[in-house]
């Protein structure tokens, strides 16, 4: 019966369905709100399903040429994987927080790590030189944002009690108050964002697929299904990553009226706050991309982990 439980919890509900489904929405308010910003009027509700399916049951699923199916195709499910247990971890524990593991914080961690490192095989994968350059920048990429964003992890642990436990952080919090609210946690939940920025592939940087100068990089050889479960897998990365945020900075969802209301604010605002960044600055390079997050970002990381342990 528990395993029979478990396959409906990564399939159904807070798994696969229902994490693809809020995350196709959460693209809808995505595109949405980046036309209002555009002054167009966006796309219906239904669109992100609708493009979905096209690509699923309509589209042709080619493998390039003397290339490894078996690698080519595999990464996609890798990643729609990796996001679905994120999301099923985050939600079972937010809803039970006692039901957790030790450790489960680092667990979501590697996991997070996963679609990029999916992403970089599929595209090497694809003996494609323009994917190549993509999957590089990808790897570039993921090696600059990582440090940062354990960094401002271990910021939340430390100031938790050195809790490396989802329940125990949020149960930390609803005792002593939000992480967010102190000036060491502040310092970190920006820094997160931003590295959660770069980790969705969001202006100013999505250098590893830009469309105008590599053609979708990693992803330029991919198509019908395969695709469709790439795209799947990124809506549901954009779905569940606030949701990490919640559940290290603002106590997690909290099973009641008030708690879910609060919950959904600070949901939207994130969001939100990651559209306007995503709408209001150019593409940065690489090497520019780097330089920020070794420099600026690691520092203010570096910071907040000062501020966390003079604050103990």
């Amino acid at each position: 019966m528990t395993a029979l439980l478990y396959i409906f919890a990564f399939l159904i509900f807070p798994g696969l369905l229902f994490s693809g489904s809020m995350g196709l929405l959460v693209g809808w308010i995505d595109r949405k709100v980046t036309a209002r910003l555009q002054w167009r009027v966006g796309p219906p509700w239904y669109q992100n399903f609708l493009d979905l399916i096209k690509l699923a049951l309509y589209k042709e699923t080619l493998i390039p040429s003397g290339v490894s199916g078996a690698m080519f195709l595999g990464m996609p499910v890798l990643a729609l994987t990796s996001a679905t247990l994120v999301s099923t971890i985050l939600f079972l524990i937010n809803g039970s927080p006692r039901t957790g593991f030790i450790g489960d914080v680092i667990v979501v961690v590697y996991l997070l790590l996963i679609p990029a490192v999916a992403l970089i095989l599929g595209g090497f994968a694809s003996a494609n030189s323009l994917a190549s350059l993509g999957s590089s920048r990808e790897m570039k990429l993921m090696l600059s944002y990582e440090l940062p964003f354990i960094l401002a992890l271990i910021v939340v642990i430390m100031k938790c009690g050195c809790a490396i436990r989802l329940g125990d952080i949020i149960m930390y919090q609803r005792s002593h108050g939000d992480i967010f609210m102190n000036p060491s946690g502040g310092i970190s939940f920006f820094v997160m964002l931003i590295c959660i920025q770069a980790k969705l592939g969001f202006v100013p940087f999505d250098m590893p697929e830009a469309e105008t100068e590599i053609m979708a990089g990693a992803y330029i050889e991919y198509s019908g299904k395969a695709l469709a479960i790439f795209k799947l897998a990124r809506a549901v990365l954009l779905f569940v990553i606030p949701v990490f945020l919640i559940t290290l900075y603002f106590g997690g969802i909290k099973l009641s009226l008030d708690g879910l209301v609060k919950a959904m604010i600070e949901y939207l605002l994130i969001l939100i706050l990651m559209i306007v960044v995503k709408n209001t600055n150019p593409r940065v390079r690489i090497d520019q991309a780097m330089k920020f997050f070794w420099g600026v970002v690691t520092v203010l990381a570096l910071l907040s982990l000062a501020l966390a342990y003079l604050g103990r």
